[in-house]
């Protein structure tokens, strides 16, 4: 099999598709490779590390021109035509943009989407949005340090005691769950909400006080469930008493990462304009929805109306930062990751002999399955 790496183009994108690691795996298994010079320049991956591991180093047409295509974002439209029809293609490919899909399909590709794989056991080797999460979880939490204008820890010094910050974190998924293992490790003290009752365990087990909004009807305590492993959308009654509570916790933390998507639906309000309002002057808000909220004034804000996509904007004293790729910022080993992904992905559509092979049988195969024969193969 031919595959092809192509440099990612979109603004703020700094991953790459493959790693000399993985590229030497794919070779080994008797697969050509090959990468786009400078690709991994951005993820600090050398054209001669490539070389090295065995990838030939060619020009954007030649590696989009390969049998099977690797990325981490869509093609541009720019990018579009340089696939050859009848190839295929797997990245994140955004599923539940239609047009997108539209432009796939027209395209003659066959399309796989692997934001689309289901939160199964089996498919935990190839859970790209887990394993970029956990990154963002990571990446949030230095961001806020970096822009909280007070220490994290606890410092006792000859010049008095410095208290610890105050972190408030929305959101309990994977990205939740790793901000909340990071500022611990800061030494902040950490308060989190979520949803979903099972997810207490977790958060206290990681030395974080669960902030517990008690289900009053079985619709809620029913919606409180979630469904493959995301929280569902919580009735208008419960969320007027979570916006009670996290507006006085908010109101009080220092620092707020905020982290609640549902994939394919608009990212829900949990810290209004009045509670932005009502937090400390210096206090910093990290939105991990940004750009993917509800409109506000012209424009998509995240968790927070006031979020503005990926820039540092302050309200009230307070800072918001609305970046919408923080895993990009952390490329080398976003892309070690994302690539590894990719690579078990492969396994399930090209054989040993290097044939693909497209079995619909396969759960994984039919959930991630975006376009092929120039029809969209899943609704948005």
């Amino acid at each position: 099999m031919h595959i092809g790496v192509p440099a990612e183009t979109r603004a703020h994108e700094t991953r790459v598709a493959a790693t000399p690691e993985t590229v030497k795996k794919y070779v080994t298994q008797g697969h050509r490779v090959t990468i786009q010079s400078s690709a991994g320049v951005g993820a600090s991956f050398t054209d001669e590390a490539f070389a090295a591991a065995g990838a030939e180093l060619v020009d954007a047409a030649s590696a989009f021109g390969a049998d099977l295509v690797l990325k981490v974002q869509s093609p541009t439209d720019a990018e579009l035509p340089l696939l050859k029809r009848g190839a295929t293609l797997v990245g994140m490919l955004d599923p539940f943009n239609a047009d997108n899909s539209q432009k796939l399909a027209a395209a003659g590709v066959t399309a796989f989407a692997l934001e689309a794989a289901p939160r199964t056991t089996r498919a935990q080797s190839l859970d790209v949005l887990s394993s970029q999460a956990n990154i963002a979880g990571y990446k949030a939490v230095l961001l806020a340090a970096t822009l909280y204008p007070r220490f994290m820890p606890m410092l006792m010094t000859a010049a008095g005691t410095v208290k610890a910050a105050r972190v408030l974190i929305l959101g309990a998924g994977v990205a939740g769950l790793q901000a909340i293992a990071t500022a611990r490790r800061l030494g902040a003290v950490i308060e989190a909400s979520d949803v979903r009752p099972a997810v207490k365990e977790q958060i206290e087990s990681l030395g974080a006080k669960f902030l517990d909004v008690p289900y009053e009807t079985d619709e809620e305590r029913e919606a409180a469930q979630g469904v493959g492993g995301y929280a569902r959308p919580m009735p208008p009654s419960w969320l007027a008493r979570q916006a009670t509570l996290v507006h006085e916790r908010a109101r009080q933390a220092d620092v707020v990462i905020s982290t609640a998507l549902i994939p394919g639906r608009a990212a829900p309000t949990l810290i209004s304009v009045d509670t932005v309002q009502a937090m400390k002057p210096g206090s910093v808000l990290v939105d991990l929805a940004a750009g993917r909220g509800a409109e506000y004034e012209g424009r998509r804000g995240g968790n927070c109306p006031l979020t503005e996509a990926d820039q540092v904007v302050v309200r009230n004293g307070v800072q918001i930062v609305g970046y919408t790729n923080l895993a990009s910022m952390v490329p080398a080993d976003a892309s070690s990751l994302y690539a590894r992904n990719l690579l078990d992905f492969v396994k399930l559509i090209v054989t040993k002999e290097g044939a693909l092979n497209i079995d619909l049988a396969d759960d994984i195969v039919a959930a991630t399955l975006l376009a092929r024969d120039g029809q969209v193969a899943r609704k948005a």
